[in-house]
């Protein structure tokens, strides 16, 4: 993986694109839709996970690949004849790389209204901050004496 010096100049380049795609019963793909960007010291990632319940979700970190993955059932019962069935349901799995200069350890993610929103704070070390550049009072050299050779 490429070390970037910003990891926030191009957020093309802070997540990587949809990594693998699941096809649902219908056979269309299934995609967790997402919106990722800096908030102050934060990283924020809104993932749109309607019908799925936090206990079907897993969230892994392992060398700065965040991976997401979710079920989504539906729950037949005897008896249903279904007349269309487009909603996806299975297996859903999103990977997005991360810089080296988020802080993984305190990441924190929610599921509220079927959002998952994952903040990821800024690294200390990655903030920026202002360097106080001194300045100091230098003196001229010392004068050198010179003295002249007779040349006969």
């Amino acid at each position: 993986m490429l070390i970037q010096t910003d990891p926030f100049r191009d957020l093309d380049t802070l997540f990587s694109r949809f990594a693998g795609r699941q096809t649902n019963t219908a056979g269309t793909a299934g995609v967790m839709p997402m919106d990722a960007f800096r908030r102050g010291s934060d990283v924020w990632v809104h993932i749109d996970l309607p019908g799925v319940k936090a206990d079907s979700l897993d969230i892994t970190i392992e060398r700065n690949l965040l991976t997401i993955s979710a079920e989504r059932n539906w729950q037949r019962q005897d008896g249903d004849q279904p007349y269309f069935a487009e909603r996806y349901r299975g297996n859903f799995r999103r990977q997005i790389q991360l810089g080296d200069g988020l802080d993984l350890q305190a990441l924190e993610a929610d599921l509220h209204d079927g959002v998952l929103t994952v903040r990821i704070p800024v690294a200390e070390q990655a903030k920026p901050r202002k360097v106080q550049v001194g300045h100091t009072q230098k003196t001229a050299p010392d004068a050198i004496e010179a003295t002249t050779a007779d040349a006969t």
